[in-house]
């Protein structure tokens, strides 16, 4: 065997092994991809099965499940139908709430954008009195409320003021 060619047997080989570790290395990445996002949905449906006896423990009747609902929002003045899922539709106490079940350490967070934005979303789209967030990691239920209208804004200036002089006419009252 010659030296030339004894360099192609092994530039054969040597490519042979790069094309078949890439592709062994791609399967194994797609793989992998499909076992964390099968995981990821095994631990949600856990979570809202675990959420439902959370809310009936806190007294929460259970209305519906995967609750849908179309939401008609309006884009460049041409109507457009949106289809929400919501996990849980809930009853307790004469009202009505629209309720999300999240599991893991990012999601249940009120900063995460994503949750804010759903969240938001349901309270627009779902008739009810209000939104749960179902903290199933912590195991603890929190109510969340936008404030929609504009004129329900807080305004600090205007509460401190009336505080102190309520605390001032106190004083004044009970030095009568």
């Amino acid at each position: 065997m010659t030296w030339s060619l004894f360099a192609e047997y092994w530039l054969v080989v040597v490519l042979g092994a790069l094309v078949l570790g890439q592709a062994g290395w791609w399967a194994y990445a797609k793989w992998r991809r499909k076992w964390r996002a099968r995981r990821r949905s095994r631990i949600a449906v856990e979570g809202e099965v675990a959420a439902e006896r959370v809310v009936q423990r806190m007294g929460y009747e259970i209305v519906d499940r995967q609750a849908r609902t179309q939401w008609r929002v309006t884009v460049d003045g041409e109507p457009l139908d949106v289809d929400l899922r919501a996990d849980l539709l809930l009853r307790r106490g004469g009202k009505s709430y629209v309720a999300d079940v999240k599991t893991g350490d990012k999601a249940p967070r009120l900063t995460s954008a994503a949750t804010r934005r759903q969240l938001l979303e349901y309270r627009c789209a779902y008739d009810v009195n209000g939104v749960l967030l179902i903290d199933m990691t912590k195991g603890r239920i929190r109510h969340v409320e936008f404030p929609l209208d504009p004129a329900q804004k807080t305004n600090w200036k205007q509460m401190v003021i009336v505080a102190l002089t309520a605390f001032l006419l106190g004083g004044v009252a009970a030095g009568l």
